[in-house]
């Protein structure tokens, strides 16, 4: 069986800063596929598409911007918890214990012969 997610939408934080900011995908080969690799704060495309070559893509064949305000979010968590597990991390805490009350949906997939845990 595999477990399907449940997703919801999550509200963008606003990064503590009053610049735009910008997601970057890069494709490192032509035929890969598009990844996103972080983000940059710009005033425009042009600017954001130049911080983010010097910091992501001076290897990429394709280095794409868009405006983060344009991106939706979905997520099994919403940011915060993904801010507080980096910070877990970072401190070495490795508890993967899921504290969810909200039940697991399985979904039977022919072929499956094993469930990957995320």
């Amino acid at each position: 069986m595999v477990e399907k997610a449940r997703r919801v939408p999550v509200d963008s934080d606003e990064r503590g800063n009053p610049t735009p900011q910008w997601e970057v995908f890069v494709r490192n080969e032509a035929g890969d596929p598009m990844r996103h690799v972080g983000s940059v704060a710009a005033a425009s495309a042009t600017e954001a598409h130049e911080h983010a070559a010097r910091l992501f893509g001076w290897y990429a064949v394709d280095l794409w911007v868009c405006p983060a305000e344009s991106v939706e979010r979905f997520s099994t968590r919403g940011l915060a918890a993904d801010a507080e597990e980096r910070s877990d991390e970072e401190a070495g805490d490795d508890d993967d214990t899921d504290d969810s009350d909200e039940p697991r949906v399985y979904e039977e997939t022919a072929g499956a012969s094993e469930v990957n845990s995320l």
